[in-house]
C-alpha cells in the first residue's frame, strides 16, 4: 500500500492509530494519537479513509456502559436443586456446530458464524421453554471457548434457569445442559 504524509492510519497488530510524519523507504514514522511518534514496517499499517473511524467514543458512554453492565457477572440466585430423578429424563440436544447449522460455511466470518449459534441457541431455549421441555443440552464443542462464553452470557438472562456442564461420559467437555424450572401454576 502505498502512504503519504499526513495519512491517517492504524497498526495491524495494537491498538495504536495516528497521522504519519516521515517516510523513510519501508520504514514509517507515526504521530499517535497518544502524542508518541512511534517507527513501524509499511507492511504493518493499514490506512484509514475515514479519519473518523479513529475515534474512540464510537459508542456513545451510555451505550458502552450498557454493553459492559451486561457482559458484567451478576450474582446468580441460587435455583432450588435438581433431584437425580429429575435429572434421568431425556434431554433435547442442539449441536451447535457450524456444519450442522449451514450445508457451506465457506465465506462466513467467525463473528457471523458466532451470531448465527448464538441466535439458533436462543431459538432453541425458547423452544423449550414455550413448550415446557426441562432439560437442553447444548453441543458446543471445545475450540476456544468463545462460544461457551457467549451462551453463559445468554443463560444469565434467563431466570428460571441452571445450567452446568453436561455428562462428561456422554458428550466430552464440549457440552453445556440447561436445566429449565417450571412454575407450578402455569
Amino acid at each position: 500500500m502505498k502512504f503519504e504524509i499526513n495519512d491517517t492510519v492504524a497498526v495491524l497488530d495494537d491498538d495504536l492509530s495516528g497521522i504519519i510524519t516521515n517516510i523513510d523507504g519501508s520504514e514509517v514514522t507515526v504521530a499517535t494519537t497518544n502524542g508518541f511518534e512511534l517507527k513501524f514496517q509499511s507492511n504493518e499499517l493499514v490506512k484509514i479513509h475515514d479519519p473518523r473511524m479513529m475515534s474512540r467514543s464510537l459508542f456513545s458512554s451510555k451505550s458502552l456502559e450498557s454493553v459492559l453492565s451486561e457482559k458484567e457477572t451478576k450474582k446468580r440466585q441460587n435455583p432450588p436443586k435438581v433431584s437425580s430423578k429429575e435429572r434421568a429424563q431425556p434431554a433435547m440436544e442442539v449441536d451447535l456446530h457450524i456444519n450442522q447449522l449451514v450445508k457451506n460455511s465457506r465465506g462466513m466470518q467467525n463473528h457471523e458464524m458466532l451470531n448465527l449459534q448464538i441466535e439458533t441457541a436462543k431459538r432453541r431455549l425458547e423452544f423449550a421453554i414455550q413448550n415446557r421441555i426441562q432439560r437442553i443440552v447444548f453441543i458446543h464443542g471445545v475450540g476456544e471457548g468463545v462460544l461457551k462464553l457467549e451462551l453463559e452470557y445468554l443463560f444469565k438472562r434467563y431466570e428460571g434457569l441452571k445450567y452446568y456442564d453436561a455428562n462428561y461420559q456422554k458428550y466430552g467437555q464440549g457440552a453445556t445442559e440447561v436445566y429449565i424450572f417450571q412454575s407450578k401454576i402455569a
